[in-house]
């Protein structure tokens, strides 16, 4: 709570959303933990569509983010629907992850998660963002933070969108890089990135696909995390400068 609902953190993330998301845009959230990114997309106009397949954040998700044009939905999103096995940390939940392999390494690979331990697992529904599309609409932006299941919810999209980022850490740069490769089978994308919790554009333009794998196979420039955005090849927020 004091990380994700600091005073003065949703200004800073509308700001940043606000170059993707317009009034009466869909949003979808996919890994929405406790809705700080839900409540910013809302707080724009966006009607959202949030996943959290754990039920204690799901529960504290409905405390915070009320409104009829937010829904929340008790799923996972993956290559394909039916059901997977949810890992979960009692201790930092928002690290709970379908990522069996990312689970097992890396913890070795980055320092920062060699602590963490996951306790409990639980059976859990997985949809498609492809299926979510088709029942809900096209979204103008995509967040999917979802612990190095990142590029496996990828695979469960099988149309270009307008915008979307992922996350990537450390130790598993890997999980970004087929990220790209992905959204370069899709259409034709440009990249940007932010370190951790900022707010600022890695680069003052927005990068190919091919500088964004160097730069994931020269290690990030040692940043320890952060979110991979891309944009549509037409998309307006590509005519700005960061």
């Amino acid at each position: 709570m004091l990380v994700y609902w600091r005073p003065g953190r949703q200004k800073s993330l509308q700001r940043l959303y606000q170059l993707f998301i317009q009034p009466g845009d869909i949003a979808f959230d996919i890994g929405a933990h406790l809705g700080d990114r839900s409540a910013a997309f809302h707080a724009l106009g966006a009607h959202v569509i949030a996943l959290e397949p754990q039920p204690e954040l799901a529960k504290w998700f409905q405390r915070i983010v009320r409104h009829p044009t937010v829904t929340l939905l008790p799923l996972a999103a993956g290559p394909e629907p039916g059901f997977a096995d949810i890992a979960i940390s009692s201790r930092h939940p928002t690290l709970s992850t379908l990522a069996l392999n990312w689970r097992e390494q890396i913890g070795t690979r980055n320092e920062s998660f060699r602590q963490v331990r996951w306790e409990q697992q639980l059976c859990v529904p997985v949809t498609t963002l492809d299926q979510l599309i088709e029942q809900y609409g096209e979204p103008s932006f995509i967040k999917v933070d979802v612990e190095g299941f990142e590029a496996d919810v990828l695979a469960g999209l099988n149309q270009p969108v307008a915008a979307l980022s992922v996350e990537f850490v450390a130790g598993a740069l890997d999980v970004g890089r087929a990220c790209v490769v992905r959204l370069e089978m899709l259409g034709s994308y440009r990249f940007n990135a932010i370190a951790g919790e900022q707010r600022r554009f890695h680069w003052p333009t927005w990068q190919t696909p091919e500088t964004i794998i160097d730069w994931f196979s020269t290690q990030a420039d040692g940043l320890a995390s952060g979110d991979l955005y891309a944009c549509r090849a037409d998309h307006p927020a590509l005519g700005r400068s960061y």
